[in-house]
């Protein structure tokens, strides 16, 4: 039992490595310009002991592509169980979901300036759109709520989505400045409509007559 649990904390030491090893050259060259013997080099592992785990630098970029996804899903079901959506949401408290979602981001730093940056691999972000549409945000939406809806869920969808990844993007690129807590408030409260003083502004509501033009507008269209 203790030779397996030593193989395999040297496993994930190795897998460690060539992660690190991968962030800090794609972010020096790019990921098309790496080559494996600069992945073991920097990673001071053997040839051998790379394909033992990785097809190649592809399947490298993948696995650790899947693994921050899948955290990144388990992050969105955990907080399902302690946390229902609030709307409306007191202006200074934000979401869990996004404390937790920004505090891992944060912890695994490297990795993910290196996918959000200009380096990055484009498939990344086009794989955690089409996860998080998938399995997050048609879980928020119950049937009910989507058939009140007065535009299509999949437009909404990609709006949401499209949106918080790219506050994640500005967050990134801009140094990660501002802590977990208070991107998780800015997001928060993007999300939830709260991006005007109540104290300072009124309340911004659409007009009775605009919310009629656009059920009418669907209406005829589901004719």
């Amino acid at each position: 039992m203790m030779e397996i649990k030593r193989e395999d904390r040297r496993i994930r030491q190795t897998k460690e490595k060539l992660r690190n090893a991968l962030a800090e050259l794609m972010k020096e060259k790019g990921f098309e310009s790496i080559r494996i013997h600069d992945l073991t080099e920097r990673a001071d592992i053997n040839r051998g002991t790379f394909y033992l785990h990785y097809k190649d630098k592809y399947d490298l970029l993948e696995q650790n592509e899947n693994e921050i996804i899948q955290d990144i899903v388990h992050i969105h079901e955990e907080a399902k169980k302690t946390e229902h959506a609030k709307h409306p949401r007191p202006p200074s408290e934000p979401a869990s979901i996004f404390v937790h979602l920004f505090e891992y981001l944060q912890e695994n730093s490297d990795f993910i300036q290196v996918l959000f940056g200009k380096n990055g691999h484009y498939s990344f972000q086009t794989k955690l759109k089409t996860i998080l549409r998938e399995n997050m945000l048609k879980k928020f939406l119950n049937a009910q709520l989507e058939k009140r809806m007065l535009i299509p869920i999949e437009y909404f969808s990609s709006y949401v989505i499209s949106a918080h990844l790219g506050i994640i993007q500005q967050w990134v690129e801009g140094g990660m400045k501002e802590s977990p807590k208070e991107m998780a408030l800015i997001i928060t409260r993007i999300t939830f409509h709260q991006i005007i003083a109540k104290e300072e502004y009124p309340a911004l509501k659409f007009e009775k007559p605009f919310q009629k033009e656009s059920e009418s507008m669907y209406n005829e269209r589901d004719k």
